[in-house]
């Protein structure tokens, strides 16, 4: 009828799925581990003949994270980043950077639990620095930051698996997708030009002639 007007209704954002609750989880997490490896993740009780004068023997040696679990650090900054760029990313883009922050959470969490595990060994390349000796049958405490580390890996990880139903809710990112989901919805769209300059050179590094 031509006086009927149809109106499409999107349906509601849950809580959970939206952009920025995701994205800030994300990178809150990726900044709680890296913060951990900020933090010392064990304590070394040497003989005092064996620390000498660089390290208090009292307190011990202590080791950070960052020394005792290198990797963390590093992985750290790539899931932050990852929470970042899906922001901004397209559906497929999504789905590897899911996979790129999932890894960097599993390597966060079995990297911490090797420390936990064995803290002898992740402290060997310490008190190697500070008393040039290896092999050492020492005590080792390990503190409590490690355990923080594979809480906040887990749900980093948690929360990358998230992003994959929560990109169903979000709008798309550029007027290139928005106009391939109308095609697909609609069944037909009529061909559109190029709007303005940047849109031609666009058009012509993925090999079309916009004349």
């Amino acid at each position: 009828m031509s006086g009927t007007t149809v109106r499409s209704t999107s349906p509601a954002v849950p809580r959970w799925a939206r952009k920025s609750t995701l994205v800030l989880a994300i990178a809150a997490l990726a900044l709680a581990v890296f913060g951990t490896t900020t933090q010392t993740w064990l304590t070394v009780h040497l003989d005092p003949a064996q620390l000498g004068a660089a390290v208090d023997s009292q307190d011990g040696l202590q080791v950070q994270g960052s020394k005792a679990a290198t990797t963390v650090t590093a992985l750290a900054l790539v899931a932050l980043a990852g929470g970042l760029a899906v922001s901004i990313a397209g559906r497929i883009g999504r789905w590897i950077i899911t996979v790129l922050i999932l890894l960097a959470a599993a390597g966060i969490v079995s990297a911490a639990a090797v420390v936990i595990a064995d803290p002898l060994a992740a402290a060997q390349g310490s008190i190697a620095a500070a008393t040039g000796i290896t092999g050492s049958d020492v005590q080792v405490d390990v503190t409590v930051f490690p355990a923080f580390a594979v809480v906040a890996g887990t749900l980093l990880g948690l929360s990358a698996l998230l992003v994959i139903p929560a990109g169903r809710y979000w709008k798309s990112r550029t007027k290139y997708d928005t106009a391939a989901t109308g095609a697909v919805a609609g069944g037909s769209a009529a061909p559109a030009g190029p709007a303005d300059e940047i849109d031609s050179w666009d058009r012509l590094s993925r090999g079309d002639d916009p004349t």
